[in-house]
């Protein structure tokens, strides 16, 4: 079974995604969009670009905990990991995005 996206709605209106692993685990946060179109289009950004190693910028926060962002090819962030405590949980964080993005379903959580 593959992961899935969760498409919700904040309490301003806007609307963003989760990446989940198969475990139910977040792997990937989007960011917020105004119009669901635009989270639509970041749901098939991340498929598209989930793939390719190139498109993870690795980091590290100001308190030394590790993080990554998938861009888009045009070098926009469609999405931000959580934070891990060394390099190879960082790693692995990427290899279940790689490996979930480009089957996983997409549930509708915004009530439309």
């Amino acid at each position: 079974m593959a992961g899935k996206f969760e498409l919700k709605k904040s309490s301003d209106g806007q609307f963003f995604f989760h990446l989940m692993a198969e475990n139910g685990e977040i792997i990937l946060i989007s960011e917020r969009y105004k119009a669901k179109s635009g989270a639509d289009n970041g749901m098939k950004s991340v498929k598209t670009n989930a793939p390719n190693d190139s498109r993870y910028d690795r980091k590290a926060s100001a308190n030394g905990k590790l993080y990554f962002v998938l861009k888009a090819s045009n070098g926009e962030i469609i999405g931000t990991s959580e934070m891990y405590s060394s390099e190879a949980a960082r790693d692995n964080g990427i290899a279940s995005v790689k490996a979930n993005a480009p089957d996983a379903a997409i549930e509708d959580l915004t009530g439309k």
